[in-house]
């Protein structure tokens, strides 16, 4: 009778896990280039992220720029020796950080995430064409559901191409 109590037991506690891993949704980790053209309203030459590779609900989030000597602003910056502009780069991490944002349980659909301001942004290493930026953007604080603070890191190869905070605040 012993064996066939643990047996019953241990049906029950795997019919238990089976339930509540189908009731318990899977939260997203990645998100594609047309999931991220539904979050954010940037478009082309301006969506700056490729792809978000992973993703912590209301903490982070890490997101893929590959850098292409096609794109727009390698015809003036500069001619014969291309250089990503740093405002892109952290617009690029505004992007990134966008991705958490409008993924935050209290965000009000049709409102917009805008710069409220940029501190100590430094730039350590040029990024050219044929790089791949790797942005992390990690959300320290949020006030009233409008205003927001993030610290960002951009990398190319292991090093640190660029890193700052960013302020953002939400418009209607």
């Amino acid at each position: 009778m012993t064996t066939l109590t643990e047996a019953n037991t241990t049906d029950a506690i795997a019919t238990a896990s089976t339930i509540e891993a189908e009731s318990t949704p899977e939260v997203k980790k990645t998100f594609t280039t047309e999931e991220i053209q539904n979050l954010l309203p940037h478009r082309y030459p301006f969506l700056l992220v490729d792809k978000i590779i992973d993703y912590v609900p209301g903490k982070s989030a890490v997101g893929v720029k590959n850098v292409t000597i096609n794109e727009p602003q390698f015809q003036g910056h500069f001619p014969g020796r291309p250089l990503m502009p740093g405002v892109l780069i952290v617009e690029a991490m505004a992007q990134v950080g966008g991705i958490v944002l409008t993924q935050l349980p209290d965000y009000e659909a049709g409102g917009l995430f805008v710069f409220a301001g940029i501190d100590k942004v430094r730039f350590r290493r040029q990024v050219v064409p044929g790089d791949q930026l790797i942005m992390t953007v990690e959300l320290l604080w949020v006030k009233q559901r409008r205003f927001g603070k993030m610290q960002g890191r951009a990398e190319v190869d292991g090093q640190i191409a660029a890193e700052g905070e960013l302020m953002f605040s939400l418009v209607n």
